[in-house]
């Protein structure tokens, strides 16, 4: 049962991701906690994993095709990514879980005001 409840939720982060360009962290990880009772260091690697094969490889070729992707732009952006990801995984295995997800929730509210306050 719990496998047919993973792809319903890949599924959905697959969508909202190809509509928003969201899915890992605010549909993902909060999912994985408080749905299936991973910890907040469960979810993020999981949801890293996740990102391995190409998850956004037809939705990234959809806004290709309509000439909506600065190829120029993503290539260096995921130089940095590549990079970051390492240092930023190396320093959450640092934190405690309850802080870690504590930083998580406030990284998501300041997002969510700036989002909603901002110009």
């Amino acid at each position: 049962m719990n496998s047919l409840l993973y792809i319903l939720l890949g599924l959905l982060a697959g969508i909202l991701s190809g509509l928003f360009g969201i899915g890992g962290g605010t549909i993902l990880i909060p999912a994985l906690i408080f749905i299936f009772g991973l910890t907040q260091h469960q979810a993020q690697g999981t949801t890293l994993a996740v990102m391995i094969p190409p998850v956004g490889l037809l939705a990234a070729w959809r806004y290709w095709q309509a000439g909506d992707i600065k190829v120029s732009i993503a290539v260096f952006i995921c130089l940095g990514f590549l990079i970051g990801g390492l240092f930023g995984a190396n320093f959450a295995q640092g934190i405690a879980g309850p802080q870690l997800k504590k930083l998580f929730g406030v990284f998501l509210l300041v997002i969510s005001l700036s989002m909603i306050l901002g110009k």
